[in-house]
């Protein structure tokens, strides 16, 4: 057994955000659980973009900073 232990295979930090998150990588940041990404993304507050066939939520970078009340440009 490892002395190690990885939670997430690559760490999240606001200066290395992709272009598009998983509703797991919302929530993380955000430090609620995928369960209130997904209600919010029903509610309008949250709007995702839905790709695949299979439906699979992404969220735009600029939306989630403007929930933390971060400007794109910063």
């Amino acid at each position: 057994m490892s002395d190690k232990k990885q939670n997430s295979p690559k760490e999240l930090s606001l200066e290395n955000l992709p272009d598009l998150l998983t509703v797991r990588e919302v929530a993380e940041l955000l430090r609620v659980s995928p369960l209130t990404i997904k209600r919010w993304g029903k509610r309008g507050k949250l709007p995702p973009i839905r790709i695949n066939s299979r439906g699979d939520r992404r969220y735009r970078k600029s939306s989630v900073l403007y929930l933390l009340g971060i400007p794109e440009g910063e």
